[in-house]
């Protein structure tokens, strides 16, 4: 049996379908990560196994445990963060971690080597109120609050959303050594750089789940040839791009273009063609793709496709 199953779960908000028959399954001591952009259905998702939803139809468990029948158990076995920041502003960083500590029945010392990486980052601001922290570091105070009462399970929805990228790097390895601890964790992103670092990856758009599989499997299952363009204007050499084979297709990626195309692309006439047309700076090479690439296709979102 899986740590957490989620099986043919749907809800619903008036017309919007947030999560359309939904199927997936974690292991125990897994890392596991739901990416997908806002409106994927992530929260909606980690709301009902944080048992503060409930679903219209389907069930899920975690730890075996019902999260609708057994949500008193799940409570207190899980860690969660919610995408929104839920702590108290207008107490201080100490006072929080001290309230959330009582919730549970213990205390700050009790489970202190378990919070401790995340703590000694916090504690030179243990009496400034948390409503004047930066982000990174309200999010650390968060991840210690969820892990107070040490949890057989943790729960995150986007953590990392709008955190600097030091920060961003920092709470994943925190995430890595919890792990290496063998607590399973599910997180939510919208930042596919970041699928890479999970064990197993479910790639969700519009409610319904695109693939589930480790990062590098899901990025193998990339059948085209991907190139990388660069021009100056951008917009204007993606629009040269386009133009100049309607069966390629073409799509902002960073600060490049990624081309996309089932043979390959005779380099040298297509970076004659671009400068011919007034774009300066050209280059054009062959690329691995990523999650995101793979993503993009999944999603049937390439142009003139």
């Amino acid at each position: 049996m899986s740590f957490v199953t989620v099986e043919n779960v749907r809800k619903t908000f008036e017309d919007v379908v947030a999560l359309d028959r939904l199927s997936v399954s974690v292991e125990k001591g897994e890392l596991f990560g739901f990416i997908g952009p806002d409106g994927a259905g992530k929260s909606t998702l980690f709301r009902i196994l944080a048992t503060v939803m409930v679903p219209d139809e389907g069930k899920a468990t975690v730890m075996n445990y019902d999260t609708v029948h057994d949500y008193r158990q799940i409570r207190q076995v899980i860690g969660y963060m919610p995408g929104h920041f839920s702590l108290y502003t207008d107490l201080s960083v100490e006072e929080n971690l001290q309230f959330f500590a009582r919730i549970y029945g213990t205390n700050i010392e009790e489970y202190y080597d378990w919070i401790k990486d995340i703590y000694e980052q916090i504690a030179p601001f243990k009496d400034r109120l948390v409503g004047d922290l930066s982000g990174g570091m309200k999010q650390k105070l968060a991840l210690s609050c969820a892990l107070i009462h040490k949890p057989a399970f943790l729960l995150l929805d986007e953590p990392t959303f709008g955190v600097d990228a030091v920060s961003r790097r920092e709470f994943w390895e925190v995430l890595k050594r919890l792990k290496s601890e063998g607590l399973t964790i599910i997180v939510s992103t919208p930042y596919m750089d970041e699928a890479s670092l999970c064990d197993r990856i479910a790639l969700m758009q519009e409610g319904q789940l695109l693939a589930v599989d480790q990062p590098e499997i899901i990025t193998a299952q990339f059948e085209n040839i991907l190139y990388a363009v660069a021009g100056s204007p951008r917009y204007r050499t993606l629009q040269q791009v386009r133009s100049w084979d309607e069966t390629l297709r073409a799509y902002p990626f960073g600060e490049r273009l990624h081309l996309v195309t089932k043979n390959p692309v005779d380099t040298g006439q297509l970076k004659q063609r671009l400068e011919s047309s007034g774009i300066s700076e050209v280059t054009i090479e062959s690329v691995a793709p990523t999650i995101e690439d793979e993503f993009i296709a999944l999603m049937g979102g390439y142009h003139g496709k």
